[in-house]
């Protein structure tokens, strides 16, 4: 039962890349960031739950998609797609799966079903992929269709994959939402080469991409017809990231949330605008592991701060806005999991600012996934220990 009471030198760019980037935002940036400076400052919210265990045998559960008849998929990042059973603990195998290059932090990662899944049966994925010119890998979007009694994919459709494979093993990203028109958007992190990638719109690596459901390249996405990116990935939606691995749309206010891993401090909490430079790694609020700067920079004209930004880092993972009636005290709240410091971070919006944070299930350990059910009960995948359901003490 869990009783709550209350990461040398400024970098150097391609200069075709940065001529790029020059041109490319006409967003305005956000104004100075609010932050807090250290975790142990966040005020404990009140909750009474028990943590029960769902489904062993999961070692890292990036992803939970919740089915609606109750059902859960689950991503192990090492390659397996899960199926777990509405009122049971076993878990299934799902076939069907594409060659994934698990390595590192690559391998199966996030899962999202289509809006209209009960139609149509998609189920959207992102993994490392190693297709493509080059040795290593690179993420990847694919759909395919699941079965009726959700142990099998077929038809698949590969929707993106990022070129210029790499074989180092970090920041693949990757998170998948939906928007209300039906366009789909998902991440890759700069893959551990951030003088190279997320100032780059020539490369992939370091954006937030946005396609149609099919996989074509909207004609409104901000570099597809741009002048001076003539070169430009068109699918990219934003740049200047360093690893994103939550996302969430507000679907009343047509918000597009994510955050990113910092390096050493400088986790961001950010509002993603079409065609915005997010700095990476021109600014930053972290340094690098060994202590020393790589920047002098926190905030730059033409470059989106962050909403809310971690200094130290706390490793956020997933992100899940909570609907249900069973949580009354969070209910309204966009939660995110600090996976460093095993808490989760409870916050309040408004008006596209964070106007209090609060910190809940201390000690609950490395969650790496949220989902809400269809129940109403909300889901964590914990690093070693499986899923676990949340049930109000009664």
């Amino acid at each position: 039962m869990i009783n709550l009471m209350s990461h040398n030198t400024l970098p150097k760019l391609i200069s075709a890349g940065l001529a790029i980037a020059i041109f490319a935002t006409n967003a305005p940036a956000h104004a100075k960031s609010d932050y807090i400076k250290n975790y142990k400052e966040l005020d404990t919210l009140a909750l009474s739950v028990n943590a029960v265990t769902a489904a062993e045998g999961v070692v890292i559960p990036w992803a939970i998609e919740p089915l609606a008849n109750g059902d859960l998929l689950i991503s192990e990042r090492s390659g397996t797609l899960f199926l777990l059973p509405k009122n049971t603990t076993t878990l299934t195998k799902v076939s069907g799966l594409p060659n994934i290059d698990a390595n590192g932090q690559g391998g199966l990662l996030d899962l999202a079903l289509h809006t209209d899944s009960k139609q149509n049966q998609w189920l959207y994925f992102s993994y490392s992929s190693s297709e493509g010119k080059g040795s290593g890998s690179n993420t990847a979007l694919m759909r395919a269709k699941l079965s009726s009694d959700h142990t099998q994919l077929s038809d698949q459709q590969l929707l993106y994959k990022g070129e210029h494979n790499s074989t180092k093993g970090q920041h693949y990203g990757s998170r998948i939402v939906f928007d209300n028109e039906g366009y789909v958007y998902f991440s890759i992190g700069d893959r551990g080469s951030r003088d190279l990638n997320p100032q780059d719109l020539t490369r992939d690596g370091g954006k937030i991409y946005r396609l149609h459901e099919n996989g074509n390249i909207p004609s409104d996405n901000p570099f597809v017809k741009q002048k001076n990116a003539k070169h430009a990935k068109h699918a990219v939606w934003s740049y200047g990231h360093r690893n994103p691995q939550g996302m969430w749309f507000d679907n009343q206010n047509n918000i597009l949330w994510s955050h990113e891993h910092g390096p050493r401090g400088g986790d961001e909490l950010n509002i993603i605008k079409k065609g915005a430079n997010y700095g990476w790694p021109l600014v930053s609020y972290g340094v690098n592991y060994s202590g020393t700067k790589f920047t002098d920079l926190k905030e730059k004209d033409g470059m989106q701060s962050p909403v809310l930004h971690w200094t130290p880092s706390i490793a956020p993972s997933d992100m899940l806005y909570v609907t249900s009636d069973k949580y009354p005290k969070l209910k309204g709240k966009l939660l995110l999991a600090s996976m460093k410091f095993a808490f989760i971070s409870a916050l309040e919006l408004s008006k596209g600012k964070v106007v209090k944070q609060y910190k809940i299930l201390d000690g609950i350990g490395r969650v790496r996934s949220l989902a809400q059910g269809s129940d109403g009960f909300i889901y964590l995948g914990i690093d070693g220990q499986g899923i676990k359901r949340l049930e109000p003490e009664t």
